[in-house]
């Protein structure tokens, strides 16, 4: 018998799998050349709104592209070579633009604070990392760069799974389920995940909470790349503080609000999957 967490993988190898048999093709869409909000709203459906939404956002575009350097590019290609080997092409492009998406919410963050950030380098089964090349102000601001990337990528999420329910496709559902597992999985309070960096504002002993939880989901599931980031989680509660003394003295209403940010984004992404899985349950 099948645990769900391996069912979960099956499903999306035998979409992606499915994909690569058909020779990904998709239905092609006309588009006029100044649509106007109303009639992308109508042509898209639900999907028109997100889209106007980004579309309208072209200063995170414009940082995008400045921060996309030729090492990412590079690392982008090999780490798509990879998973090709795995799931086929064009699963593994929309696996890897969505872990770009998760590192360009913290490049944006950054560059709003005006921190300076290196460029996103891709490696093969771990993720992606963007550097801060300088230090936040203190641990609220560091708490906003690290929700940045779980934000921006359940956005992208949450795209494909409009995507999957208006075009009825099970790849963009897969792809949907993929981008909400990895963020919700980032999302544990654990050093140096994001859910780790940004719970440091609250208390430093929520890591203690992660990584009894992250303990068991090794248990459960037996990852190597999990065993090494609680290894570095328990090396971080001994590690002594180099932050200055009022580095973590940030106003109560500040605390509270990443609080419920934390929560509700735990929240969305849970649900987000769910709704992603649904279709993906016959497969297996």
């Amino acid at each position: 018998m099948i645990t769900e967490q391996e069912r979960k993988l099956r499903n999306l190898q035998i979409v992606a799998e499915h994909h690569i048999a058909a020779g990904g093709k998709g239905t092609a869409v006309a588009v006029e050349e100044t649509p106007s909000a109303g009639s992308t709203i109508k042509k898209w459906g639900a999907l028109g709104i997100p889209l106007i939404f980004l579309f309208g956002k072209l200063k995170w575009i414009a940082v995008i592209f400045k921060l996309t350097k030729l090492s990412t590019l590079a690392t982008m290609f090999v780490a798509i070579w990879v998973y090709a080997q795995l799931w086929g092409a064009p699963f593994a492009i929309g696996f890897v633009l969505l872990i770009y998406i998760h590192e360009m919410g913290h490049a944006v963050v950054m560059n709003r604070l005006g921190i300076k950030a290196g460029a996103p380098i891709f490696i093969p089964f771990v993720g992606a990392i963007i550097a801060m090349k300088e230090l936040p102000r203190n641990a609220y601001n560091e708490s906003l760069i690290a929700a940045g990337g779980p934000i921006l990528g359940t956005i992208g999420a949450t795209v494909c799974l409009l995507v999957g329910w208006q075009m009825d496709s099970q790849f963009f559902y897969a792809l949907a389920s993929v981008g909400f597992m990895l963020n919700l999985f980032n999302m544990l309070p654990i050093s140096p995940l994001d859910g780790g960096r940004m719970t440091g504002v609250i208390s430093q002993k929520i890591k203690i909470v992660g990584l009894i939880v992250g303990g068991f989901i090794f248990y459960k599931m037996g990852s190597p790349i999990l065993l090494i980031i609680l290894i570095f989680g328990v090396i971080s509660l001994f590690k002594k503080d180099v932050m200055p003394e009022d580095y973590y003295n940030v106003p109560l209403g500040q605390k509270r609000l990443i609080g419920v940010l934390y929560f509700f984004m735990i929240f969305f992404m849970t649900a987000g999957m769910w709704l992603a899985d649904q279709p993906l349950k016959h497969l297996v």
